[in-house]
């Protein structure tokens, strides 16, 4: 009985706590108010929450917390308050941003951030639901990036400066005209914000001071503020300036909670400073002139810089650009792009430079630039050969090469962002996340296709020289894509390649390749064929043990030449792959990677065995063991036959009547 007559006394004390919660400074001279920034009390007795310091914020709370709940249901008390403000710009019609009226989970905003966040936010927080922040903006900038509408308006904020519903300035007559108003006229006007619990509505009015409380309020919106506002709050303003020097003042404030804020007393409000025409006349007479001679003094500056910075930048085109033109970026435009190729943008670093990620300011368009190092003594030869190499290729499963720049001494290219980066990082050093059996065979399926289009779709036939996992990137569907084209070489059709000297990856070079020189389709099959073992089994192509290097080809071989070969599939795939084909993989990955390049197949066979178009070949063993030596010099799995229906030749070779002359010895 008596814990029920302490909770009774509790609930009516609260309640009675929520009835009486309210306050009115008809000025602040003797106010306690909690100050933040460079807010401050003049001696007249205004709020001044900002002076014309650049680049500031200015918050001030009441000091004591206001309780807005009531805990046994949770939902927000109606509450009730009217200020009059006034802004005061450093010249008509050029203000720094504006003022808002705050709810907020603590005074002096300890999170936030001065200029187009109006000192309630900051880049990381603003948005979150866990800010618990409601506020009325009056804002006097236009800004994109909050989607606002215009460069004077009223907004309510959830949260954010996003606002959830906002209106131009200006206030409803009786009579239902509208008349529009400026924030930063300098004029004195009255705000008044009114939330229904009932209703779950947000009312805001906005008048001249000389005008009374519209009938018809500015904003009107729907919203429960339950979820938003804690308990305890605390309620104030908060503003800031950004490069023009702004002061914004609040001459009266009332707020009440469960009723309607008692209205202000006018006539006592403090007095408005007017900028005077004595200080316009100094402006005029002495600060206009000082600005013009600095205003020329700078146009002087800035022209010999521009001459200076283009002799000194100056870039040459030469003959082999011309077809390009179109394609070619403004260095300006892509180190805004990558804010400066700052560490946070970089997304890698290759043999042939570094590559930052990008956002284009004209389109919002998402790239990866590839800086090109000047240390590398080929990186010229290099850009080149990837310009021209892939400059006018397309295909689905080809990064596309958007453009380029070059300058004096830089050598950029533009591609396509890949937001899931390359291949390799989802199959070693622990990875986060392990692609299925599906991902991975659809990647698989994509590069075998982008790399016949560039054998036998384009114009010219394209030699890539360098197919491994860190040259596979993934798009947002994590459908697979050959990039880096740096070692690419061409030629025509019908003709033999004249590359004479080595280049590629340890590991992924063909036998014939490292004896000769010389790159063909066949070499580039080669690696595709240590591409798809790495992909099947998760592991790189040559591993270094404690004691001795593990080949992956050879390793393969085994687990087929003992009579499983799927013993050799990622063991972090578990039950969850195709059985067929993942045989397929492992058996065409042997095949590609044959020592013997006739032994290997064309990529237009690869990708008919890959989509079942083809019947696979099968591995027969002669009963000659294995020798497992090393693909690095020119030796792979010996004694390999193909058994397979006599028409599946390479531009009509036999491909059994090959196997029987290696079995024969004549290999």
């Amino acid at each position: 009985m008596f814990v029920g007559i302490l909770f009774l006394v509790s609930l009516l004390a609260a309640l009675n706590y929520a009835q009486e919660t309210g306050f009115v400074y008809n000025g602040f001279r003797s106010a306690n108010l909690s100050l933040d920034g460079i807010a401050e009390i003049t001696s007249s007795g205004l709020l001044k929450l900002t002076n014309d310091t650049t680049q500031k914020k200015g918050h001030a709370f009441h000091p004591d917390p206001v309780r807005f709940k009531n805990l046994p249901n949770g939902s927000v008390f109606s509450f009730s308050t009217t200020f009059v403000f006034a802004i005061q710009p450093p010249y008509p019609n050029l203000s720094s941003h504006g003022l808002a009226f705050v709810v907020a989970p603590q005074r002096g905003l300890p999170w936030s951030r001065a200029n187009q966040f109006l000192g309630m936010f900051n880049e990381t927080c603003n948005g979150n639901s866990s800010n618990h922040v409601f506020g009325v903006e009056l804002d006097t900038v236009l800004s994109f990036k909050f989607q606002d509408i215009d460069n004077n308006h009223i907004g309510i904020d959830l949260n954010g400066l996003r606002s959830a519903v906002s209106t131009s300035a200006g206030y409803y007559k009786d009579d239902g005209g509208f008349n529009n108003l400026s924030l930063i006229s300098g004029q004195a006007m009255q705000v008044w914000v009114d939330y229904d619990d009932t209703a779950k509505l947000i009312n805001v009015a906005l008048a001249p001071i000389n005008v009374q409380k519209p009938k018809t309020p500015l904003l009107s919106f729907m919203q429960d503020l339950s979820p938003i506002i804690n308990e305890n709050m605390y309620v104030g303003f908060s503003s800031s300036t950004g490069l023009h020097r702004t002061s914004h003042f609040v001459l009266g404030w009332s707020f009440s909670v469960n009723g309607e804020a008692q209205a202000l007393a006018l006539s006592r409000l403090p007095k408005f400073p007017q900028i005077g025409k004595k200080e316009m006349s100094n402006v005029l007479t002495i600060g206009l002139p000082l600005m013009v001679l600095f205003v020329v003094l700078m146009l002087i500056l800035s022209v010999v810089y521009v001459i200076r910075r283009k002799r000194k930048m100056a870039e040459v085109l030469e003959d082999w650009e011309r077809d390009y033109g179109p394609h070619r970026f403004k260095y300006r435009d892509l180190y805004i792009a990558t804010k400066g190729f700052r560490d946070q943008e970089l997304l890698g670093t290759g043999g042939f430079g570094r590559v930052y990620r990008g956002i284009l300011l004209t389109s919002s368009t998402e790239i990866a630039v590839k800086r090109v190092s000047h240390e590398s003594r080929q990186g010229m030869r290099e850009f080149v050969a990837e310009i021209i190499s892939i400059g006018r290729l397309r295909h689905r499963n080809l990064v596309s090469l958007l453009g380029y720049c070059r300058r004096k001494r830089e050598l950029l290219l533009v591609y396509d962002y890949m937001p899931n980066g390359s291949l390799n990082k989802y199959l070693y050093n622990q990875p986060k996340v392990t692609l299925s059996w599906m991902q991975r065979f659809r990647v698989i399926k994509g590069v075998a296709s982008g790399l016949l289009y560039l054998h036998e779709g384009w114009e010219q036939v394209v030699i890539h020289r360098d197919i491994k996992a860190s040259n596979i990137l993934l798009d947002a569907e994590f459908n697979g894509r050959l990039g880096d084209f740096g070692l690419a070489r061409l030629y025509d059709h019908g003709t033999d390649p004249q590359t004479t000297h080595v280049a590629g990856t340890f590991g992924y070079l063909a036998p014939e390749h490292m004896r000769t020189g010389k790159a063909t389709t066949s070499t580039d099959v080669f690696a595709f064929g240590a591409f798809l073992l790495e992909v099947a089994c998760g592991r790189r192509p040559i591993e270094h043990g404690d004691t001795e290097g593990v080949i992956l080809v050879d390793w393969v071989f085994s687990c087929w030449d003992g009579g499983d070969i799927l013993q050799a599939r990622d063991p972090r795939l578990g039950a969850g792959f195709v059985e067929e084909e993942m045989k397929l993989v492992l058996k065409l990955g042997l095949m590609c990677s044959h020592s013997n390049s006739l032994m290997r197949p064309s990529m237009r066979q690869v990708l008919q065995y890959l989509e079942g178009d083809l019947p696979m070949l099968e591995l027969l063993s002669t009963g000659i063991s294995f020798n497992g030596l090393t693909i690095a010099h020119g030796e792979g799995f010996d004694d390999l036959t193909m058994s397979r229906p006599s028409s599946l030749g390479k531009a009509g070779t036999d491909l059994s009547s090959v196997a029987e002359s290696v079995l024969s010895g004549g290999r």
